[in-house]
C-alpha cells in the first residue's frame, strides 16, 4: 500500500556530519543581485564593491590644536631669556582658508581642524604664548622654540589616495559609515537582501492573537526565525502555519520557492504519520540534499534544493529549530551576500559547570558566556529541565557548546569548542 511504503521509507534516512551538511549547502548558495542604496539606509547591508579612497585624508594640512601657525625657524633662540615676538596678520576658523601667506616674524591665529594657511610650518598652543596690542596691532611672544611639523596633521596621514578603504562583503555598521561619508559615498552598492519565507507546519499550532486550545501552542518557531532572518541581513517573509496535509505544505512551498529566494519551514520533519515535510523533500522534483544530520538537537534537519532555491525543513522543536538555523541556515544568508566569514564565530572557552548528558551525536547545548580576568567561561544555559525541546532558555543562550559524540560529558574547568551566537546585527 503506497502509504505504509511511504512511511516505512521516512527510516531511510543517512545521518551526515554537520561540516559535511554545511559544504552541502555552500556549493548550491551563490550570492545574489545588488543595488544601489543611500547612505543613511545602508546600516546592516553588505557591501557589493570595493572601495578605494578617492582622495588623501585629511586633504589639508590640519591644525591639531587651538594656537597660532607660525614659521617654526622664528623660535629657534626663543627663551625665558629672550622672548620672541610675531605679529598676527589673520584669523583662520573651522571651514575657512587664509588668502594671507605666513612669513618670518608674523603669524595667523587658527582653530583645531583648521587649514593651515601657507607659509606657515608648525603650531604653537594658545597657552604657550602672551598678547598685546601695539599701534592697533596684535602681536603674540613666545618663550620656547617650536619644531617645524609641531601640532600639524599633514595630508595623507591616515589614507593616501588610492588605499583601500573597504572590501566587498563588509557590513556596513557605524565605523563604515563614517569611512564612506568621509570620502563622499552618499550612495553604495550593496547586495539585496535574500527574501525568507517562513511558514510552519503542524495542526497544532494556533496563531500567536488566538487563545490557547487543549492540546494546541502558538506558532512561536515562525517568530523566532523572523528575527534570526533579520539578524543574519536577510528579508523575512510569513506565510503564517499550515495543518498536516501534504498538498497544502506542496502548494505552500512552490508559492514560497517562486516568491523569494530561500524557504525555512519548521515541523513536520520527524518520522510520524503526520510528518509532511519529510514527505515532501522526498518527491522526484525536489533535490533533497540531506535529512539527517549527526546532531543533538536537529538530527531530523533537512535541506533541499526546488527550482533552484534552498529549502531548509527545521524540527518544529524550539531548541532544535533554533540549532538548525544558526549551522545552516544563518550561514546561507552571508553567503548569498558574498560574506567572506558567513559562519558564525567559534570560540574556545573554558567549561564553567559540568555537563553530564551522553550522546552518540555532536550536542550543541544552549550557553552562556562570561570573561573573567581575561578568560572565557561557557555553562549551559540554566533551566528546570535538561532537554532539547525547552524553549525558554534560548532568549538567555549567546553561545552554543559543542559537546563532541561518545564523551561522558564535560568536567569544570575542561576547554571546550563553542559558537557564539550573535547579539543583533
Amino acid at each position: 500500500m503506497p502509504h505504509a511504503d511511504m512511511k516505512s521509507s521516512k527510516f531511510m534516512r543517512t545521518a551526515v556530519q554537520v561540516p559535511d551538511a554545511q559544504a552541502k549547502i555552500a556549493a548550491r548558495a551563490s550570492s545574489g543581485s545588488t543595488e544601489l542604496v543611500r547612505l543613511e539606509l545602508a546600516h546592516g547591508r553588505t557591501l557589493a564593491e570595493t572601495v578605494h579612497a578617492p582622495h588623501p585624508y585629511p586633504f589639508f594640512r590640519r591644525s591639531g590644536m587651538d594656537g597660532y601657525a607660525i614659521v617654526s625657524g622664528d623660535t629657534l633662540h626663543a627663551s625665558s631669556d629672550e622672548q620672541i615676538w610675531l605679529r598676527v596678520i589673520d584669523e583662520i576658523p573651522c571651514g575657512y582658508t587664509s588668502d594671507q601667506i605666513v612669513v618670518e616674524g608674523t603669524a595667523a591665529r587658527i582653530m583645531t581642524g583648521a587649514q593651515v594657511p601657507e607659509g606657515a610650518d608648525a603650531v604653537v598652543m594658545l597657552e604657550m604664548t602672551e598678547s598685546r596690542e601695539q599701534d592697533g596691532q596684535h602681536w603674540i611672544g613666545l618663550k620656547r622654540s617650536i619644531q617645524p611639523n609641531a601640532n600639524i596633521t599633514p595630508i595623507g596621514l591616515e589614507v593616501q589616495e588610492g588605499d583601500l578603504l573597504l572590501e566587498s562583503g563588509t557590513t556596513i555598521r557605524a565605523g563604515e559609515q563614517s569611512v564612506l561619508a568621509t570620502f563622499g559615498v552618499a550612495h553604495v552598492r550593496v547586495y539585496r537582501r535574500p527574501k525568507v519565507a517562513i511558514f510552519a507546519t503542524g495542526t497544532e499550532l494556533l496563531d500567536v492573537d488566538e487563545p490557547l486550545q487543549p492540546g494546541r501552542i502558538r506558532n512561536s518557531n515562525s517568530y523566532m526565525l523572523r528575527s534570526l532572518v533579520v539578524e543574519a541581513g536577510g528579508e523575512p517573509v510569513m506565510y503564517g502555519s499550515i495543518a498536516d496535509d501534504v498538498a497544502a505544505a506542496r502548494a505552500k512551498v512552490e508559492e514560497a520557492v517562486r516568491d523569494n529566494d530561500i524557504v525555512v519551514t519548521t515541523g513536520g520533519v520527524s518520522v510520524g504519520d503526520y510528518d509532511i515535510m519529510g514527505d515532501l523533500v522526498r518527491e522526484s522534483d525536489v533535490d533533497m540534499l540531506f535529512n539527517k544530520v549527526t546532531m543533538r538537537p536537529g538530527s531530523v534537519t533537512t535541506a533541499a534544493v526546488v527550482n533552484g532555491k534552498l529549502l531548509f525543513a527545521l524540527s518544529g522543536n524550539p531548541g532544535a529549530c533554533f540549532v538548525g538555523f544558526s549551522l545552516f541556515v544563518w550561514p546561507t544568508i552571508r553567503m548569498m551576500q558574498s560574506d567572506p566569514h558567513p559562519y558564525l564565530e567559534e570560540w574556545t572557552a573554558i567549561m564553567d559547570t559540568e555537563y553530564t548528558k551522553v550522546n552518540n551525536f555532536t550536542r550543541f547545548v544552549r550557553g552562556r558566556i562570561q570573561i573573567r580576568e581575561g578568560t572565557v567561561y561557557a555553562a549551559p544555559a540554566p533551566s528546570r529541565v535538561d532537554e532539547s525541546s525547552v524553549m525558554i532558555t534560548i532568549k538567555d543562550s549567546d553561545c552554543l557548546i559543542v559537546v563532541p559524540p561518545e564523551r561522558k560529558g564535560i568536567a569544570a574547568g575542561e576547554k571546550v569548542r563553542i559558537i557564539k551566537l550573535p547579539q543583533g546585527r
